[in-house]
């Protein structure tokens, strides 16, 4: 099972579309405030990745919508890693409302490690053995 960490968001009014749901393009936003708590809660942030020159930036993303999310909803977005490789990771994402645990969207995002000159990192890469310390127990890496 993978480790999963959640954090809550409310749906705010400019997140609303014209029918009173959620804009489709919102929910990669959450997927990015998901990944970005994760690691905060997990002890690193983004930041101290940058400031040792590790970028991760999306290389691919999925999202699949199931159940409309409206304005005022809280929700939940769970967010784990659930793929390991050389040079890049994938985090998953579950989106469910609070109030009564439906499930709303479910995605991930592919994200590449990379330098400050945008090459992928080779050899040591303290970033991927952080990562690996903190998921081998629940996911494979490769």
């Amino acid at each position: 099972m993978p480790l999963t960490l959640t954090t809550q968001l409310r749906v705010r009014y400019e997140e609303t579309d014209q029918m009173g749901v959620v804009y489709y393009a919102n929910y990669l936003t959450w997927f990015e405030i998901g990944r970005t708590e994760f690691c905060r809660q997990l002890g690193r942030t983004y930041h101290d990745w940058e400031r040792e020159g590790i970028f991760l930036p999306v290389a691919e993303s999925h999202c699949r919508y199931k159940y409309p999310a409206r304005y005022d909803d809280d929700i939940l977005v769970s967010t784990s890693i659930s793929g390991v490789q050389r040079y890049s990771l994938v985090f998953s994402y579950r989106v469910t409302r609070k109030e009564d645990g439906k499930l709303v969207a479910e995605g991930w995002t592919k994200h590449a490690m990379i330098d400050r000159e945008g090459k992928l990192i080779k050899g040591a890469n303290p970033f991927l053995d952080w990562v690996k310390d903190q998921v081998s127990d629940h996911v494979e890496v490769d």
